[in-house]
C-alpha cells in the first residue's frame, strides 16, 4: 500500500451528495471527470466538483462539507494526484481566477526583510509555478526560476515544499494565507508555522493554501531569462514528456542519494505493468500510455518499491497522493 497521503472510500453516498448540493446550488457540478485535470490523465469522476473563486465560495464548500460529511479535496494542477478508476466519493475543489493573481505586498510582516532591496509578491494559490517564474523573472526579480519546470500550483507547492534545481519554497516563502475548512476562518501563518521540510509540511487536508508571500532579491531580467532557459532545456534532455506526475518517489537522502539511482541500481527501468512504465529515459518516473488505468499506475509504483526495499533496504516515499472510491491495489 502507498505511503503518501491517501483518500479512499466506498463509493459516494446519494444523501451526502444531495446536502451538499442544497448548499453549493450552481456552484457545483455532478460526476465531474478528474482525469483532464491531472498529469496522469488517469481517474474516475468527482461526486461533486467545485471551481471556487472566492473565500465565499470556499465557505459555501466548507458548510457543504459540514452538512454532508463528505471529504474535500483540492485539486491544483494535478501534478502530484493519481485518482482511482472508480473516482472521487467527495467534493473536489479546483481554485479558479480569483486566486491567480500575483502583486506587491505591502502586508506588515513579523519577520525582517532578508535585504532592504527585497520585494515580497503576493501570490494566488492558483498560479502556476512556471507562470510565477517567468512572471517574477520579467520584473527582474531573482529566487523562483527554479520552479519553471514544476508543472504544480502555487498551493501545492506551498504545501508539499515543492522544490527543484537546488532550491524549493522555504527559500522564498515569507507566509501563507491558509482557509480552515473546519472554522471556516482566513488566517496568515508566518513560515516558522507551516513545518515545512524537504517534499513536505505540517498543513493538514482541511487547511486549503489560498494565497502565498514570497520574497524575491532584484536580478538581471537577462540573468534571470537565461537561467530558466538552461533549465527548461536540461528537463527536455533529461526528463521525459507525457502523462506522468514528475518525480515518484522522494530522494532518500536528498544531494547524495537519488530515488533514480536505487531503481536504476534493481534494474527497473522500462518495467511495465498494463499500460503504467517505469520511463526509460529517467528511473523516477513512471509513464501512464494511451492503455493505462490508474490500477497499473499504483501497482507498479508497489512493485518499484518493495524491490528496491528488498535489494537495498531503503523503504521509498512516494510522493503521489491517491485519492478515490475503490481499491486501488
Amino acid at each position: 500500500m502507498s505511503d503518501g497521503s491517501e483518500i479512499t472510500g466506498a463509493g459516494p453516498s446519494p444523501v451526502r451528495v444531495a446536502l451538499a448540493l442544497e448548499v453549493l446550488g450552481d456552484l457545483a457540478v455532478v460526476q465531474r471527470s478528474l482525469a483532464g485535470l491531472t498529469t496522469y490523465r488517469l481517474g474516475g469522476p468527482a461526486a461533486v466538483f467545485v471551481e471556487a473563486r472566492t473565500v465565499n465560495d470556499l465557505r459555501l464548500i466548507a458548510e457543504a462539507r459540514r452538512v454532508s460529511g463528505l471529504e474535500v479535496l483540492v485539486v491544483g494542477r494535478g501534478s502530484n494526484l493519481l485518482v482511482d478508476d472508480l473516482g472521487f466519493p467527495g467534493i473536489a475543489v479546483r481554485l479558479a481566477e480569483g486566486f491567480e493573481q500575483i502583486s506587491a505586498d505591502t502586508t506588515p510582516r513579523l519577520t525582517a526583510p532578508s535585504s532592504p532591496g527585497s520585494t515580497v509578491l503576493r501570490v494566488g494559490a492558483a498560479v502556476a509555478l512556471p507562470v510565477l517564474a517567468r512572471r517574477s523573472a520579467a520584473m527582474g526579480l531573482t529566487g523562483m526560476e527554479w520552479a519553471v519546470g514544476v508543472p504544480g500550483s502555487v498551493g501545492g507547492a506551498v504545501r508539499m515544499n515543492a522544490g527543484g534545481h537546488g532550491s524549493d519554497m522555504a527559500e522564498t516563502l515569507v507566509s501563507a494565507e491558509i482557509f480552515n475548512l473546519e472554522t471556516g476562518e482566513v488566517s496568515e501563518r508566518e513560515r516558522s508555522a507551516l513545518g515545512l521540510r524537504f517534499r513536505g509540511s505540517d498543513l493538514r487536508d482541511t487547511d486549503v493554501v489560498i494565497s502565498a508571500a514570497v520574497e524575491l532579491e532584484p536580478g538581471s531580467v537577462e540573468d534571470s531569462t537565461a537561467k530558466i532557459s538552461e533549465i527548461v532545456q536540461w528537463r527536455r534532455e533529461h526528463q521525459p514528456g507525457g502523462h506522468n506526475c514528475g518525480s515518484v518517489f522522494v530522494n532518500p537522502i536528498p544531494g547524495e542519494l537519488s530515488a533514480g539511482e536505487l531503481i536504476d541500481q534493481c534494474g527497473l527501468r522500462g518495467t511495465r505493468i498494463g499500460g503504467a512504465v517505469v520511463s526509460l529515459k529517467h528511473a523516477n518516473f513512471i509513464q501512464a500510455e494511451e492503455s493505462a488505468t490508474a490500477a497499473d499506475v499504483r501497482a507498479l509504483i508497489e512493485h518499484v518499491r518493495e524491490v528496491v526495499l528488498a535489494a537495498t533496504g531503503i523503504a521509498l516515499r512516494s510522493e503521489v497522493r491517491i485519492v478515490g472510491a475503490g481499491d486501488l491495489a
